[in-house]
């Protein structure tokens, strides 16, 4: 648990670094940059923790406001710095999801949740913070883009849950897992993978 508790407060500063920057991106005035970040950070983890009938962990702990506060003055410090590095806001967002997929499926199940509701939960804890982001911004959420963002959650959340049943070693469950939602998220924005689209996944030539 204590590894989980280091993962998730390090994932909700990679994610107010990521919600800061896209603030940032869309010239936002200072408190706005502030207050997307800490949306994106609580976002997911807050949705997760409703479904599980518990007070957000935000509210309780105030480490969580802390690294939000240190990740979004990281953004607004090194601002032009974070931006002269290529698909730096992507990489702060994959390893973000990376982390938040991992705690949210696993404490989906210390809750007692079934299987496939725990890989939701950690699908929904690593992708809800960016919806909430990017609809307040005013562009599309990338779960609703050709992008495999989602799907990527659920293929972590599938293997932490295969492993736990394993009983692997929690640590070693929870870098695995959180490495294979990192590498597909980087590789297919690197070679452009996507999903096919809805209306044609199905259809066949007549």
């Amino acid at each position: 648990m204590n590894i989980l508790y280091g993962l998730d407060l390090l994932g909700t500063m990679m994610f107010a670094i990521s919600g800061a920057m896209a603030a940032n991106r869309n010239n936002v005035d200072v408190f706005g940059v502030g207050f997307m970040g800490f949306v994106t950070a609580i976002g997911g983890g807050s949705l997760r923790d409703i479904f599980l009938n518990i007070r957000p962990v935000w509210v309780e702990d105030g480490n969580y406001i802390i690294v939000i506060s240190i990740g979004v003055l990281i953004s607004l410090t090194f601002n032009k710095q974070l931006y002269a590095l290529a698909r730096t806001l992507t990489l702060f967002d994959a390893i973000g999801i990376g982390f938040f997929t991992v705690v949210g499926v696993e404490k989906s199940l210390n809750y007692e949740s079934n299987a496939f509701a725990a890989v939701l939960l950690g699908m929904f804890s690593a992708s809800m913070g960016g919806v909430i982001r990017d609809v307040l911004l005013q562009i599309p959420p990338l779960i609703l883009r050709r992008e495999i963002y989602a799907t990527a959650c659920i293929a972590g959340a599938t293997l932490f849950v295969i492993l736990d049943n394993m009983a692997v070693d929690p640590a070693i469950n929870a870098f695995a897992s959180a490495s294979l939602v990192f590498t597909i998220r980087i590789i297919s924005v690197r070679y452009n993978w996507s999903l096919p689209i809805g209306q044609k996944a199905f259809s066949t030539k007549s």
